[in-house]
């Protein structure tokens, strides 16, 4: 949820590219809390799509900011009226891009937040970091064809039950019911994330690219078709009063008082 801290704040994605080992580091920072919008999530797609053709086998997306990320700015700082680009409009370039990916995820990683995580192939975390689906608590449904990723990962019921409650999956049970993949201290988060990558960049880049497709073989097309009906019932959510109270709530922590309208 927005704070002040990204009001106007600059979207920034590094690259690092390390020829010995082929994995190429993406580093992104949108304010303390990474909150993202259109353009960082441009920036980051733009920085995948391209990596491959530089040499690499695999990624690390990681930050150095307090948290992966807080989720969406919904102070907005961009164009969103009807013609206008959207932010569900990059998402299936996110999917679609050619490489593994593994996510170092330190702090939160919240509504849409959790959705980037989930992009990746597999999600590196720490015992203080911790993972929110926390859509329903303000007044919203969930988005970044999270619909489809979270389920897939967990299982339906699994998913129901932290939409539904918005509760905090802390590192260690993130790992535990998989939706992480290992643990480790905060001080060797990076170190971990890109030791995998390493080890996923010394297999045949040729059969690692075979075996990716063949495994998400119909997940661009289910995304597409799952963030247009996760906006569908979006759109309608964000004129309520219960978003609105929502919202408010949960800039003042403290637990909303909605009236279901």
């Amino acid at each position: 949820m927005e704070t002040t801290d990204q009001v106007g704040a600059t979207a920034v994605v590094d690259v690092d590219l390390r020829a010995d080992s082929a994995v190429g580091v993406v580093t992104f920072s949108r304010g303390r809390h990474n909150y993202f919008n259109y353009e960082l999530l441009e920036k980051i797609a733009s920085t995948l799509d391209d990596l491959r053709d530089r040499g690499s086998r695999a990624v690390v997306l990681r930050t150095t900011n307090k948290h992966f990320c807080a989720g969406a700015d919904f102070v907005g700082d961009g164009p969103t009226g009807p013609g206008q680009p959207h932010i569900y409009d990059i998402v299936p370039r996110l999917f679609r891009q050619p490489l593994p990916i593994v996510a170092a995820v330190g702090g939160a990683a919240i509504g849409g937040g959790l959705g980037l995580a989930l992009l990746a192939d597999f999600r590196v975390t720490t015992p203080s970091a911790y993972f929110l689906a926390n859509f329903n608590r303000i007044g919203m449904t969930q988005g970044f064809a999270l619909s489809l990723t979270l389920p897939r990962l967990l299982g339906p019921q699994r998913a129901a039950e932290l939409f539904y409650t918005a509760r905090r999956v802390p590192g260690e049970e993130a790992v535990a019911i998989g939706l992480a993949d290992r643990l480790a201290e905060p001080d060797t988060l990076d170190d971990e994330a890109f030791a995998l990558a390493a080890e996923i960049a010394k297999s045949a880049p040729l059969a690692v690219a075979s075996t990716r497709r063949t495994l998400r073989a119909d997940l661009v097309e289910k995304v597409e078709e799952t963030l247009r009906h996760e906006r569908s019932q979006q759109d309608p959510l964000k004129v309520t009063e219960d978003f609105r109270e929502g919202v408010q709530a949960w800039r003042e922590k403290r637990v909303p008082r909605f009236r279901g309208a």
